[in-house]
């Protein structure tokens, strides 16, 4: 470590005790500390507060930011993955929907039983990711997209099971948020305690995980136990994630922020990083819980510290990106691309469009089955099915032809608008027309969307453009835009007010809202965005070759990719104000098309239009008859459908 990483270290432990002193001094003065230890008969309500509130909240922050930098900077080195910890492998995730569903559900299992109800969450969530990312020998970008697809489908499931009980709407979204408000000193016992003992196991396992950084031959050549040793540090880091989500709620990013930042200071040698990411991720959180205090006292408004974690980390990871070193990723993570029959693929697009408006507008649930309507019910209803239809096929095609040029663009797979953060900038966009301009009606809401796409878009590649666009990088800096952007929203939301549910809502998504002038106008704007397309399909063949070919067949590269991303950020934050972040039709509908033979680029772009806006209808279709009388949200929905279905296609690769 460099003395400037010291320096830092030490500015940010002084940092720390003056805001946990000011917070402290302002409840009670420090002359009146000489008691504190007196029994609580004997303390009045202030030093009570600071006894048995401010002292344990400062501790669980400083071990819940310890177990989550060790956390992480274990998954990291397991896994040779910048990119990994609880998060971003939706570990966190998991447990959240754990507690969550239990809470709705079988609220008495959580009654002294939380810690085991997260740990099993955590757990399953974790085995999914391992048993796909293990078929592919733990390829970090495969990792990466494999947690964020197990971590998005659990987040869909709360968000509905949440959305579904509006009695614990707002208790739910500030656990989500991350909460370290404490009543008493057993929240850091058990904590402490669960840290202390994996923090001792871990510290017997940097021998071997020292071994195995070496290569796997190398490690069996010298008896090491591949299979139980990765077991064995997954199952820890998982224990900690679990014990942290069980104790505090959600508190994203600790386990990304706290090795990055040791590894950018110098730290190489994996008993160094282990050792120091707790000290790191402790600092952190801590900082961050006394700028939450601090703000609380200024606004009066208390916002969740697992929001400001990523307030802060966001910008943060992305300064440091630059100075992380790249491990090595290979330079396709695609599966090679069958061929299928052209034609076949064609024909099977296009006889699913009249299929589904037929089912659209002629079938529908009574509440004791399913009816086939009257020619005449058919005309009652169809002025309120078609805006809707027509602006959910409109948003599928928008994201889905989003992400096939976000795919060709980067020469990354795995992007599309929801992986690289693009969705998240469209809802910082809309959170700031809601908090500037709440009366500007449609048109400044679509205009702020789009530019907050825009603006988190060219972000991502602003700080990813180095080496020309290697996937660890983008994918990092997508996760830290669409974490900045998530915490934004979290804090807003744990506020409120009537701003509050209007991001709720967008979060969700729904059709239901959509007019026949709006759904005209995202009609209309999807087809423009099409043709823009096609006519740019010549760059988006030879983008993914590399800059140097580009330049060499006389293609401005810089010009190319500001053009793409103009019409990428308006796509996207068009679509998004009707269907929300969580969609991952921009993921799926490219891949399908892929898979189903369209790969030049006119082919793919077009085909994955027409499977986005198809997907999307079906997912409009499904969202108001699944649980009716009542709606699931659009993006939500199509995320549950989504999510499973790349997890399922990363399963089936080798």
């Amino acid at each position: 470590m460099t003395m400037r990483a010291w320096s830092f270290l030490s500015a940010s432990l002084f940092a720390g005790l003056i805001f946990f002193a000011l917070a402290a001094s302002s409840q009670v003065p420090f002359s009146q500390w000489g008691d504190l230890l007196a029994p609580p008969a004997e303390l009045s309500l202030d030093k009570i507060i600071l006894v048995y509130s401010l002292f344990p909240r400062a501790a669980v922050a400083l071990v819940a930011g310890a177990a989550l930098g060790l956390s992480g900077a274990l998954l990291q080195q397991l896994l040779r993955n910048p990119l990994a910890d609880p998060s971003t492998l939706g570990i966190s995730a998991g447990a959240q929907l754990a507690i969550v569903a239990a809470t709705l559900y079988v609220p008495e299992i959580v009654d002294g039983h939380r810690t085991l109800v997260a740990l099993a969450g955590a757990a399953g969530a974790a085995a999914i990711v391992f048993a796909l990312g293990w078929r592919r020998a733990f390829e970090p970008v495969t990792m990466v997209v494999s947690g964020l697809l197990v971590g998005v489908t659990a987040a869909a499931l709360s968000a509905a099971m949440t959305l579904a009980r509006g009695e614990y709407l707002m208790s739910l979204v500030t656990w989500n948020g991350g909460s370290l408000s404490q009543q008493d000193w057993s929240v850091f016992q058990g904590l402490g305690l669960a840290f202390v003992l994996l923090g001792v196991l871990s510290s017997l396992l940097i021998r071997p995980l020292l071994v195995l950084g070496l290569g796997d031959t190398s490690a069996r050549s010298l008896g090491v136990n591949l299979g139980g040793l990765r077991l064995a540090i997954a199952a820890i880091a998982t224990a900690l994630a679990g014990f942290v989500a069980a104790a505090v709620g959600l508190v994203s990013f600790v386990g990304l922020a706290a090795p990055a930042f040791v590894r950018a200071c110098g730290a190489r040698r994996p008993g160094a990083i282990v050792a120091l990411s707790p000290l790191a991720g402790a600092l952190f959180l801590w900082l961050c819980d006394g700028i939450v205090q601090t703000l609380a006292r200024a606004s009066s408004e208390n916002f969740p510290t697992g929001a400001v974690t990523a307030l802060i980390g966001g910008p943060l990871l992305l300064w440091l990106l630059p100075r992380v070193r790249s491990m090595e990723v290979p330079h396709d993570a695609r599966e090679s691309v069958h061929r299928g029959n052209l034609k076949t693929a064609v024909a099977a697009f296009l006889l699913l469009v009249p299929v589904l408006v037929a089912v659209a507008f002629v079938v529908g649930p009574t509440g004791h089955g399913w009816k086939i309507l009257s020619w005449t019910e058919t005309l009652d209803l169809a002025p309120l099915r078609w805006p809707r239809l027509l602006a959910s096929a409109a948003a599928g095609g928008l994201l889905a032809v989003t992400g096939a040029i976000l795919q060709r663009m980067t020469g990354n797979a795995m992007a599309s608008p929801e992986v690289v953060g693009v969705s998240g900038g469209a809802g910082l966009g809309f959170a700031a027309v809601l908090t500037f301009a709440p009366d500007g009606g449609t048109v400044v809401v679509f205009t702020g969307a789009g530019l907050g796409a825009l603006i988190a878009m060219l972000a991502v590649l602003l700080f990813a453009s180095r080496r020309h666009l290697p996937p660890e990088k983008l994918l990092l800096a997508g996760v830290a835009v669409g974490s900045f952007s998530s915490a934004v929203l979290s804090a807003l939301l744990a506020i409120g007010d009537q701003r509050s549910w209007q991001i709720l809502s967008w979060l969700g998504g729904s059709a239901s809202t959509a007019t026949p002038t709006t759904a005209i106008f995202l009609g209309a704007l999807s087809l423009l965005v099409l043709a823009a397309s096609l006519l740019l399909s010549r760059w988006l063949t030879i983008l993914p070759f590399g800059p140097s070919i580009a330049l060499s067949l006389g293609l401005s590269v810089r010009l190319s990719r500001i053009t793409l991303l103009l019409l990428s950020g308006a796509a996207t934050g068009a679509a998004s104000l009707l269907v929300g972040p969580l969609s991952f039709v921009g993921l799926v509908a490219p891949h399908i098309v892929l898979r189903a033979g369209l790969v030049t680029a006119p082919q793919h772009l077009a085909g994955s239009f027409l499977l986005g806006s198809i997907l999307m209808a079906l997912a409009d279709f499904g969202a108001r008859t699944a649980t009716f009388p009542y709606e699931l949200p659009l993006g939500l929905f199509a995320a549950l459908v989504g999510a499973p279905y790349l997890i399922w296609l990363l399963g089936r690769q080798r």
